[in-house]
């Protein structure tokens, strides 16, 4: 695994993109703070620029430097969510403007996976992830199933897990900083 970190991080840290396991499904990833990588990603997807992307961290302090206020609900839901849970926050800060959706918010999620975690930890910035497929056509279930235009369109692919199934997508939440709740995706 190491040996992996160190070579998605390198790509990162170059500007590039990478496809990776997560702790739900495969993700296409790059450095959140870099305009020209996320542009690749929506290029790569052929997604709106209008619809958005989450992040990774990899705790709850690189949540805080990125989000100008945590809403009071947010460490609850974190803590005692049972499955990967991305939470939609107002006020973004200190990453790519363009990962920023035009109502001025951006998803956000905690990762629990162990590679993601290390490489975060590594990268020192979130990670974006957006599932690994064409905007409008279905996640894949498993690495198998990744569309070779993604495959060929990514710097580096993560030699880890492809054998596996991924998980559900993580449920998504809106919270806004008055603590309004609205279930995106359960």
């Amino acid at each position: 695994m190491e040996e992996e970190i160190e070579k998605a991080l390198k790509i990162l840290n170059d500007g590039g993109v990478i496809l990776y396991p997560t702790d739900t499904v495969w993700g296409i990833g790059c450095d959140a703070t870099r305009e020209d990588a996320v542009d690749r990603i929506f290029k790569l997807k052929q997604r709106d620029d209008q619809k958005a992307m989450i992040c990774l961290v990899n705790n709850i302090r690189m949540l805080e430097k990125h989000v100008e206020e945590v809403p009071a609900p947010a460490y609850d839901i974190i803590e005692y969510t049972d499955r990967p849970t991305t939470i939609i926050y107002d006020d973004p800060v200190g990453v790519a403007k363009n990962l920023i959706s035009p109502d001025n918010s951006l998803g956000i999620r905690v990762s629990n996976d162990l590679f993601c975690l290390k490489l975060i930890a590594k990268l020192r910035r979130p990670l974006v992830s957006t599932s690994a497929n064409i905007s409008g056509f279905p996640t894949p279930n498993s690495y198998s199933e990744i569309a070779p235009f993604i495959l060929n369109g990514v710097d580096y692919v993560v030699n880890l897990h492809r054998e596996k199934l991924c998980a559900a997508p993580s449920t998504i939440i809106k919270l806004k900083t008055d603590g309004t709740v609205k279930i995106i995706r359960n």
